[in-house]
């Protein structure tokens, strides 16, 4: 897929994410805020798991303060909760490919040394 293509996909979901808004009632300045937010997006994986058998039990709070909460929420989710854990990753190294230029050309060879 082309670059071209990729970036008039992209647009027109942009223009729709601009027009989202969120209703008024649903902020709440003496609601959750930041740290709510980084707390519960910490422990979203419990919450949700309870949120299945328990009708009590959310794992997004609302009423809210907006923005600064979604930010907390992102953040203990992605950094300090679920997302943390994809540094583990374990990479094994075939092959070297080394590449060279071929006598009289600009055209670029390259070379697999096996087993290194």
């Amino acid at each position: 897929m082309s670059r071209a293509l990729r970036l008039s996909a992209l647009l027109p979901l942009l223009a729709l994410a601009a027009c989202a808004t969120q209703a008024a009632s649903t902020v709440a300045p003496a609601a959750p805020g930041f740290l709510f937010g980084l707390w519960h997006g910490f422990i979203f994986p419990v919450a949700w798991v309870l949120s299945i058998f328990l009708p009590d039990i959310a794992i997004y709070a609302v009423p809210n303060n907006g923005g600064w909460y979604d930010f907390g929420y992102f953040l203990g989710i992605v950094v300090f909760g679920v997302g943390a854990r994809g540094g583990t990753k374990i990479v094994y190294r075939d092959r070297v490919v080394t590449p060279r230029a071929a006598r009289g050309s600009h055209r670029v060879i390259r070379d697999e040394e096996p087993g290194a």
